[in-house]
């Protein structure tokens, strides 16, 4: 695909209404062309015989085969970049944590249709989606598929942290404290890498708390699955949870988590709020909330994902005296946020997957 194409998607879910849904808000982006739709994994077969898709948008439930089944025939066969589409369910939630580890970039949920905010919500994380996948590095695959250049479509005006909270004022937070405190943004492809991070980490690594863009409910069962594979604790953060040695907070999905401070005591807030740098738990509002509690104090981390959220926050965070730590290209899914924050200034140190957990403990150690 040429820097100037569109992105091709093709639709597979036995629904007409979603399709039809779908169809529309992916065409109301000038970078994306819908080259056609399919009812179950049959159909699409046939389809992406005659023309092979840039992105697939996949359904879980499907008749005659199931998404999770088609996903993995299809990358042992001929791999295409899939975002899986499902209903907002704690159980659905589970199987399409299969699906990602199956090879699927990301995912999205079936818009709520007929309640206006939700469904443009909905329509800007379905595009930012598809675009994403676009730019995907699958399993196993050196082809890199070039991200569209952003003249050809300027997105709606994105908030930034001020929306949720002021700057730090400087002199805030510079004490040292016995105890750091690392936060990590991720995006597009971050689930499997928080597992590479995450598994590395000792019991009594210090305390973490991780944005990743995931809708909401499917925090929760992202977080149970990674506190059972972790030396360490992982759960999802509820609001007043502590920040300690040998816990690891997921923030929720649909939810910004600020980090705060009390003394020396550490701890999470878990606030509604507007869309921030396009997303809704944003990385750039806990960079920022570190900078104002932590300061120096802190270590920032970010990871594979589309577009800038958090480059701004890195950057004011290592600022104030944190050390900030960027996942390299070769190892990122998609190299949009740590690309960004690195064009900040606000990155210290490029490394890779394999790599970071140990610079995470010994920046924390410093």
């Amino acid at each position: 695909m040429r820097a100037t194409d569109k992105i091709r998607v093709l639709i597979i879910d036995d629904s007409a209404t979603v399709r039809q849904t779908l169809a529309a808000i992916l065409e109301s982006d000038p970078q994306i062309e819908v080259i056609g739709v399919a009812s179950d994994p049959f159909v699409a077969a046939k389809r992406i015989s005659e023309e092979i898709p840039d992105v697939i948008t996949l359904d879980v439930e499907m008749p005659r085969m199931d998404g999770i089944t088609f996903l993995r025939k299809l990358m042992a066969q001929r791999p295409i970049p899939v975002v899986m589409c499902s209903s907002l369910t704690e159980a659905g939630s589970e199987t399409l944590l299969q699906a990602l580890e199956a090879g699927a970039v990301d995912i999205i949920l079936k818009p709520k249709v007929g309640v206006a905010d939700h469904l443009m919500e909905s329509k800007i994380r379905i595009c930012d989606a598809v675009k994403a996948a676009a730019g995907a590095r699958l399993a196993g695959s050196k082809r890199l598929i070039p991200q569209l250049p952003r003249s050809l479509h300027e997105p709606e005006k994105k908030l930034t942290a001020d929306a949720m909270l002021p700057p730090a004022k400087a002199g805030r937070a510079m004490a040292r404290t016995t105890e750091s405190i690392v936060c990590v943004g991720a995006s597009t492809g971050g689930t499997e890498a928080l597992r590479v991070l995450l598994e590395a980490l000792p019991p009594d690594c210090p305390g973490m708390v991780i944005v990743q863009h995931m809708p909401e409910k499917f925090t929760a069962s992202f977080a149970r699955r990674l506190d059972s594979l972790c030396a360490v604790e992982v759960k999802e953060a509820e609001d007043g949870d502590t920040v300690r040695r040998g816990r690891v907070l997921i923030a929720p999905g649909n939810k910004h988590t600020l980090l705060e401070r009390s003394g020396a005591r550490y701890y999470v807030s878990v606030k509604d709020g507007p869309l921030v740098s396009r997303h809704r738990p944003s990385v750039d509002v806990l960079f920022r909330s570190a900078t104002r509690s932590a300061g120096s104090n802190a270590v920032g981390v970010i990871m594979t994902g589309m577009g800038d959220d958090g480059a701004r926050g890195m950057a004011e965070m290592k600022q104030a005296g944190a050390f900030t730590l960027a996942q390299d290209e070769a190892t990122s899914v998609v190299f949009g946020m740590p690309k960004e924050a690195i064009a900040l200034g606000g990155v210290d140190r490029v490394v890779p997957l394999q790599n970071l957990t140990m610079e995470v403990l010994r920046a924390a150690n410093r």
